[in-house]
């Protein structure tokens, strides 16, 4: 079995793959200052209380865009499941171009998107990610990724919102039946629910415009469901978009590294 992991800079998503299906998944807080070993000692505890053991792990592949999780995570993979990690990076032999300018400034979120979106669902396509920042990662009709845009994320904004302001409180998003809020609640709802699908709506509008095709638009992260449900621009929802590509470029980097050593 294989054991994904994908880290953001708010939670860490952790799935459980048997081939290619997605036997179970968690989400859990993002901390820096845990230590392998309470890396390691949580996710036991997740895959025991879900009927798995550790020593069922035959592989490990990390997406992480925070370096010192990721240097927990690596230690984590050998003394607890004495594997060594495949981390994801424009380094590695993905089965994708990369035509960014700096491929290594590209989060490695965005790759495994990218190659679990173009698997999935083929190309062109647009993938929407409503994580710590919003992603919006475009992949050619012939499989390559070309690029997109990155806007603040939907917590991270409503936070700054309240925390820099004096007399408005912290909200929990959700949608709401009118933009003419009655009150501050509901007046921070509706410009915030409303502004974040406007903004999602008119970058995909921009894309699409210097795309060639007609691109199919897909959502995951966090908020997805909550943004992209009210989008007639958004074809579906798939929450596990970034976990698949974990299994994808696992299964790509085995079969390459196979090919290497029978040379």
């Amino acid at each position: 079995m294989l054991l994904a992991i994908n880290v953001g800079n708010t939670s860490i998503g952790i799935g459980i793959f048997d081939g290619k299906k997605l036997l179970k998944s968690w989400r859990i807080a993002s901390d820096k200052g845990k230590t392998a070993d309470e890396y390691g000692l949580l996710i036991s505890q997740l895959l025991q209380q879900s009927g798995f053991e550790t020593a069922q792990i035959g592989g490990i592949a990390i997406s992480c865009v925070v370096p010192p999780i990721l240097t927990q995570l690596k230690e984590m993979s050998l003394r607890w499941f004495h594997l060594e990690p495949v981390v994801v990076s424009a380094e590695l032999e993905i089965g994708m171009p990369i035509l960014y300018d700096n491929p290594k400034q590209l989060g490695t979120d965005r790759i495994a998107n990218a190659v679990a979106g173009y698997a999935e669902y083929g190309g062109p396509l647009i993938i929407v990610d409503f994580g710590t920042a919003t992603n919006f990662d475009v992949v050619s009709g012939e499989g390559a990724f070309l690029g997109g845009a990155i806007a603040p994320g939907v917590g991270i904004s409503i936070e700054a919102l309240s925390e820099r302001t004096a007399l408005l409180p912290k909200i929990d998003i959700s949608a709401p039946l009118q933009a003419i809020g009655k009150d501050t609640t509901s007046s921070m709802q509706s410009g915030c629910y409303f502004g974040f699908l406007g903004q999602m709506e008119e970058i995909i509008r921009r894309i699409k415009r210097e795309l060639p095709g007609e691109p199919r638009v897909i959502a995951t992260g966090g908020f997805a469901n909550l943004i992209a449900r009210n989008s007639g621009l958004v074809e579906l929802v798939d929450p596990d978009l970034t976990l698949k590509g974990l299994q994808i470029i696992f299964e790509r980097d085995k079969k390459n590294r196979s090919i290497y050593h029978s040379v």
